[in-house]
């Protein structure tokens, strides 16, 4: 297996989550022992943003790395827990909701496919980028 950012990268999907992280200088903690969740946006997810959203970004590291931690749990936390959780904890320091009751929705995104295993978490497919309040 690879880690977080290897296996995203593997993907093919997550192009524009990955050049986000490395500008928000996330890669290396992303990288590390872990073990994390991270509900990952797909390229279809950021394509979503309004027109600028992704650049302006790039153009704010504070935002953009706020914005990254809150797709973020601490832990290896499996579909199988998720399902049985109102709410996670992100290392952004806020909570994402979670509704299990028609498929899996983390705020207003829905997993599309959980449970990528990597060395250092799990991966969950997302297909709406999450903003915190």
């Amino acid at each position: 297996m690879a880690d977080i950012i290897d296996t995203a990268v593997n993907a093919g999907s997550f192009n524009t989550l990955i050049a986000a992280i490395q500008a928000a200088n996330l890669e290396d903690t992303l990288k590390s022992e872990g073990p994390f969740t991270v509900f990952a946006p797909t390229d279809a997810a950021f394509a979503k943003l309004p027109q600028g959203t992704v650049d302006a970004l790039l153009q704010d590291i504070p935002r953009l790395q706020r914005i990254l931690t809150y797709h973020v749990v601490a832990g290896r936390v499996l579909s199988s827990d998720v399902v049985k959780l109102n709410s996670a904890h992100t290392i952004e320091g806020s909570d994402v909701s979670i509704d299990a009751s028609q498929g899996v929705k983390v705020n207003d995104a829905n997993v599309t496919q959980p449970d990528i295993n990597a060395d250092n978490g799990v991966i969950h497919v997302i297909d709406t980028v999450l903003i915190p309040a």
